[in-house]
């Protein structure tokens, strides 16, 4: 009876359409919703522009620490002092061994080796398709460990870096940040700890066993003679020989 009364004390609900009646009820959650969005492309927009701020600064300043560095410096406290190293000052087998290991055909792509990743979706393995490129974006700007949100990320920064910095610029601050053992950070605190030498002279077989360890570099440790290495030996000659080491501008 109250709903027969309520109809009759509102004319126009005699000849309102029943379209039009749904359409008012979710009018306050379409204004909240228009809100959210609003909000979330404001916030979105700013975290892009910071995002590429961040890029370009470290385009030339060298990054001066980085969150997996700071754990691991904490979880193995005593360690050699990371050190930055000029690409310059590094031996180009070093350069050319973790190229071969790690990213064939870094000068190649633009941040993601599409060829490698239809290869991996193909073969139906498990192993990963990263770039250097990629895994500098994440050594750089992000954390360690497989989540959606950081990979999300990492996608993002993948190709500002491709725009921003040089290739020779990405594999210095990769090999400047990379981590070579427990608490071991950077090309030169890793010469200095398994061979008591310098980046820049680096024999092509003891880069070869430092760029064999840096897929688990907690676990492994860098052999001169196991088949891994004579492995990574064959492909920066490889790359050496082919040209695929252009972008990099080493002595030949």
């Amino acid at each position: 009876m109250p709903r027969r009364m309520e109809t009759l004390d509102d004319p126009e609900a005699l000849t309102e359409p029943p379209t039009t009646r749904a359409r008012r009820r979710w009018r306050p959650l379409r204004r909240a919703a228009l809100w959210l969005g609003s909000w979330l492309r404001w916030i979105g927009l700013r975290l892009l522009g910071l995002m590429a701020v961040l890029v370009l600064l470290f385009s030339f300043v060298n990054p001066p620490t980085t969150w997996t560095i700071i754990q691991g410096q904490r979880e193995f406290p005593g360690r050699a002092a990371r050190q930055w190293v000029d690409l310059d000052r590094i031996s180009p087998h070093m350069v050319r061994a973790v190229v071969a290991a790690e990213d064939a055909n870094f000068c190649n792509h633009w941040g993601f080796d599409m060829v490698e990743i239809r290869r991996v979706i193909a073969s139906g393995s498990s192993r990963g398709a990263s770039t250097i490129t990629q895994q500098t974006a994440k050594n750089v700007f992000l954390w360690q460990g497989r989540s959606w949100p950081r990979k999300v990320m990492e996608t993002v920064y993948t190709p500002m870096i491709e725009a921003l910095w040089s290739k020779r610029r990405i594999v210095e601050v990769y090999l400047n940040i990379a981590e070579f053992g427990r608490g071991v950070f950077g090309i030169k605190a890793a010469a200095e700890h398994y061979f008591q030498t310098t980046p820049d002279k680096l024999t092509l077989r003891q880069s070869a066993a430092l760029a064999s360890i840096l897929p688990a570099p907690r676990t492994r440790n860098p052999q001169t003679g196991s088949a891994r290495t004579r492995s990574i030996v064959s492909g920066a000659e490889t790359i050496r020989a082919d040209g695929r080491d252009f972008c990099l501008r080493l002595p030949r």
